[in-house]
């Protein structure tokens, strides 16, 4: 983290996110699911090859989390991503942990307040945004059907803003300990260095 704040040109408060895409699609995502007795449960189920695309980027250390419903993935889309989540943070310095896809690696044109830094290849389970997506495909698409893409496109919306009103619970959800204690400690670094140097001017007077 210490060495990523060198590559901003303004000195501003950190934030590290964790980007990632989901597809969601007319597909229904058939699962098991309660009734009472004798009734057994009845859902619909909808094989139609339509998707939309939601972009998102979870800060971990207070669970904010960022997110656009895109036509594709592909840099064009990733570009205007991009765009708004340095939009959103303006007084703050975003490095943006992301996947190796080919889209990812576009020549963006990146906000002065914005970096990007790439997982290791292969390791989908170093990024807590996957686990947004597992959230939010479990407790809002399950046994659902949606008779056009812009009921689906409707009803993704309103999860995703769902998600964005409780930042406690996306920090309790992406929180994990390494993140955490990777941030810590480069606050812990700062605060140190920022008590030498006052250590120093007094010395010095």
């Amino acid at each position: 983290m210490a060495e990523e704040r060198t590559r901003f040109a303004v000195a501003r408060p950190l934030r590290l996110m964790f980007q990632d895409e989901a597809r969601f699609g007319r597909i229904s995502d058939v699962r098991h699911c309660w009734q009472k007795k004798p009734h057994r449960p009845v859902v619909k189920a909808m094989v139609t090859q339509q998707y939309a695309y939601a972009y998102g980027a979870i800060s971990p250390a207070d669970g904010r989390f960022d997110s656009l419903i895109l036509p594709q993935v592909n840099g064009k889309c990733m570009q205007l991503f991009l765009d708004e989540v340095a939009r959103r943070y303006p007084d703050e310095n975003i490095v943006m942990v992301l996947d190796g896809a080919g889209w990812h690696k576009s020549p963006f044109q990146l906000a002065d307040n914005l970096r990007l830094i790439f997982l290791p290849p292969y390791a989908p389970e170093l990024n807590p945004q996957e686990h947004v997506w597992d959230e939010l495909r479990e407790k809002y698409f399950h046994n659902r059907a949606f008779d056009s893409l812009e009921a689906l496109e409707a009803h993704l919306e309103q999860g995703l803003a769902q998600l964005e009103n409780q930042p406690e619970k996306m920090q309790s959800l992406t929180g994990w300990e390494w993140i955490i204690n990777s941030i810590s400690n480069e606050l812990l670094a700062k605060s140190e260095f920022s008590y030498k140097q006052k250590i120093y001017k007094v010395m010095f007077l």
